[in-house]
């Protein structure tokens, strides 16, 4: 059974959200602003406390809900974030994934829609830890170049001594460039495969993504040897940089 915090300060939606959850078989409970809810998933080392999933409204009172999931992932929580908002603007979904979401939903949205998308993130993150059942190639469960091991299914990535926990998407992301190792592939299919933001939108939230991953993966991030900027295009992820054996 899945435990889901719903983090809404509309007190209708909230319950009605909590209502509907619970019926169809999942654990469900509300925190009514950000304060509160951080202090129970970060507070005191509360461990995310449990929970599976993680229902956020964007337009919270005090912080809200791009702060919120920012200082969660900064605490080290990872625990995957749909973001609920009613600012469905592509560049303010984009927002959403830079500070740490996993998925969004606009509102108003239908209950069958929402139960979707939190069966598929639960299934990507199923699949990433190598559920036979999800239909996941067994080979992807690790993946090692270089220095650097990603585990899939525990989201964490290991360079030497140093281990990085993963977001969902962030080891989505991951996992894409290297099923197409040593392809060109553009920010367009990244948005569009990976974040499934099919808009014409601005592109710097896959820079900063990539900027991100090559402090993860790379000796010298701004002299990139895996992770490669194709100018104009894309990147191309390279496991075996020329020179290496």
């Amino acid at each position: 059974m899945s435990r889901v915090l719903i983090v809404e300060d509309e007190e209708h939606l909230a319950r009605g959200l909590k209502l509907n959850l619970e019926a169809e078989g999942f654990t469900a409970e509300v925190e009514e602003n950000g304060t509160a809810a951080l202090q129970r998933l970060v507070g005191a080392g509360a461990g995310a406390d449990g929970f599976d999933i993680i229902l956020l409204d964007v337009m919270l009172p005090g912080l809200d809900g791009f702060e919120v999931v920012r200082r969660l992932r900064a605490a080290r929580q990872f625990v995957p974030v749909m973001l609920l908002t009613a600012r469905s603007d592509t560049d303010d979904v984009l927002r959403g994934f830079e500070a740490g979401a996993d998925d969004y939903l606009p509102k108003p949205f239908d209950l069958s829609i929402l139960l979707a998308r939190i069966a598929g993130l639960l299934r990507r993150r199923t699949w990433l830890r190598g559920d036979p059942d999800a239909g996941q190639e067994r080979e992807l469960e690790e993946y090692r170049f270089g220095r650097t091991s990603i585990d899939f299914r525990n989201q964490v990535l290991r360079r030497g001594k140093v281990e990085q926990p993963l977001t969902v998407m962030e080891a989505t992301l991951l996992r894409y460039l290297v099923r197409h190792a040593g392809e060109t592939v553009s920010r367009k299919a990244l948005l569009e495969e990976v974040w499934g933001v099919r808009h014409d939108t601005d592109t710097r939230t896959v820079d900063n993504f990539m900027a991100r991953l090559r402090r993860y993966i790379e000796d010298k991030p701004a002299r990139p040897r895996h992770l490669l900027t194709v100018r104009g295009v894309g990147y191309r992820f390279v496991d075996k940089p020329d020179g290496d054996g």
